[in-house]
């Protein structure tokens, strides 16, 4: 009998399309500006922010892009998958500063179909079909780190 590896306790309760969609946040800064996934995020269910260190405030059209790039993305139904792998083989392919010291030597990556992957303990939606709308609704620039916070218009 295969059984999953235990993995950390984990003390958050994400709401599932919500925590996706920072995945999705995070993939498209990667991809689009260049910068590492956010340091700080804070995920609710009516509306969540992530933080990016960022030497320049992003343009009103570099946040349409990114909110165009993630609603292309959940159009096109991509599932969201889960693989076990060690510490040591994650560290060849992930950043994996934000790992608590006590991670344990098993880690979940979590994959929204080919467009991301980064280790992840949190709830996630099966399909990007059950997101919704991904909308910034504002964005702050301050002593170099660029805020976005975003909401989803969820399906019906």
């Amino acid at each position: 009998m295969n059984q999953e590896p235990q993995l950390n306790s984990h003390n958050k309760a994400e709401f599932p399309p919500m925590h996706t969609a920072e995945h999705l946040l995070n993939g498209t800064m990667v991809k689009m500006i260049g910068c590492k996934r956010s340091r700080n995020a804070h995920i609710e269910r009516k509306k969540s922010k992530c933080d990016y260190p960022l030497p320049e405030p992003l343009t009103p059209e570099q946040l349409q892009a990114i909110e165009d790039t993630i609603n292309g993305v959940i159009e096109q139904n991509m599932p969201i998958t889960h693989e076990f792998i060690s510490a040591s083989e994650a560290a060849a392919i992930y950043d994996l500063e934000r790992l608590p010291d006590d991670a344990s030597e098993m880690l979940r990556i979590v994959h929204i179909g080919d467009y991301d992957a980064c280790p992840c303990v949190g709830a996630h939606v099966e399909n990007t079909s059950e997101i919704g709308r991904f909308r910034i609704s504002s964005a702050r620039y301050q002593d170099g780190v660029q805020r976005i916070v975003f909401r989803l218009d969820l399906p019906q």
